[in-house]
């Protein structure tokens, strides 16, 4: 299937919001955990537009993921960039120097890590470590960039809303989303313990609830279902009072931000990446989609017993460390980019009546 045209346009933006920081991997080698995933599969879209429009030298990509709920990617090849089977959770056998690292790889759905919930500890825990061996094996490493999760502040004190990277976090070791979060925190951990003792440039980002072209229709998170059920005149369903809020940020804003802290980052420091300004409650997107999918409509549902307890009221970044240190503004407001989402989910098969089989 050609690439669609809301996917071009949001690469075009992604390089024009890096403006002259892309020329930091031209002639480069980055190494990509977690290629085939979501975040993935628009990491290598960007460097493949790179590499064909602004590079002056191609920036060469090993892409690797063990395809547990990741696809290979369909998309025009591009002889730089490498996409393989591999497992972090084991030493790769990589024998090229290596730039740059990008620790991506893991299972961010609910549904997902409650299935594999070892080996969502294992691609945080043993991946970051191996891939932390690695970049002590390469001299040149420019920068190592850890995918965390805003999930590692748990249910903020409500006084600590907007959330700043020094907030703790209020996160329980036993409960069922622990898995996901503590294995999050532990590899904050270890990455800051590589960057202290061997001087690694480890940065680590916390990406708030991101979404956008890409999402598959089955993963039970948030804008894919209310659009898959919006879009098949199914009524939306809302957990609970629907009062609880995310902060949604398009894909754009998103890459955008997880590469200015790849190129740009302090070593050894975090950075919230997401869009403030995109608070909602649950029943506000979904009243949204009443606007964006004529006949459209909701519920209020109980909780389904398999979803995971412990659910934060809210969450929502605070952006200044990134806007003052990589001047990172965020510019595509939540209505905004579910239009742009929804008109993808459109053209594509697996958001159609019949297609959301199980996981």
């Amino acid at each position: 299937m050609p690439e669609h045209f809301i996917v071009r346009r949001d690469t075009e933006a992604i390089i024009q919001g890096l403006g002259d920081d892309a020329h930091r991997l031209s002639g480069k080698t980055v190494l990509l955990s977690g290629g085939a995933g979501f975040l993935g599969k628009h990491f290598l879209r960007v460097f493949k537009r790179l590499n064909d429009t602004i590079l002056e030298e191609p920036v060469r990509v090993l892409s690797v993921d063990n395809f547990i709920t990741g696809d290979p990617s369909t998309a025009e090849r591009d002889e730089n960039i490498a996409e393989v089977w591999a497992d972090v959770t084991y030493p790769l056998p990589v024998r090229e120097d290596i730039h740059f690292i990008m620790h991506a790889a893991g299972l961010a759905s609910p549904v997902y890590y409650m299935k594999y919930p070892l080996e969502t500890i294992e691609s945080a825990v043993s991946g970051i470590e191996n891939l932390l061996k690695l970049g002590q094996r390469n001299p040149g490493l420019e920068g190592f960039l850890f995918f965390s999760s805003s999930e590692i502040y748990g249910d903020p004190d409500p006084r600590f809303v907007p959330t700043p990277e020094t907030y703790h976090g209020h996160v329980s070791s036993v409960g069922p989303r622990a898995c996901y979060d503590e294995s999050k925190r532990l590899a904050e951990t270890i990455a800051t313990v590589y960057h202290q003792n061997y001087g690694l440039p480890v940065t680590i980002v916390r990406p708030f609830n991101v979404f956008g072209p890409g999402m598959k229709h089955n993963d039970r998170r948030v804008v894919p279902m209310f659009t898959y059920q919006a879009l098949n005149g199914e009524p939306i369903p809302v957990h609970g009072d629907g009062l609880q809020t995310r902060t949604f940020c398009y894909i754009t804003d998103a890459i955008t931000g997880f590469l200015k802290v790849l190129l740009r980052g302090r070593p050894g420091e975090p950075y919230n990446i997401g869009n403030a300004a995109n608070e909602i409650s649950m029943l506000n997107l979904a009243e949204l989609y009443t606007k964006l999918v004529p006949g459209a409509t909701f519920q209020r549902i109980d909780y389904p017993d398999t979803y995971p307890a412990g659910e934060p009221q809210r969450r929502c970044p605070d952006l200044t460390k990134a806007h003052e240190q990589l001047d990172y503004q965020p510019q595509v407001d939540v209505e905004d980019g579910l239009a742009r989402f929804v008109d993808w989910a459109r053209d594509q098969p697996s958001y159609r009546k019949g297609a959301c089989e199980s996981l």
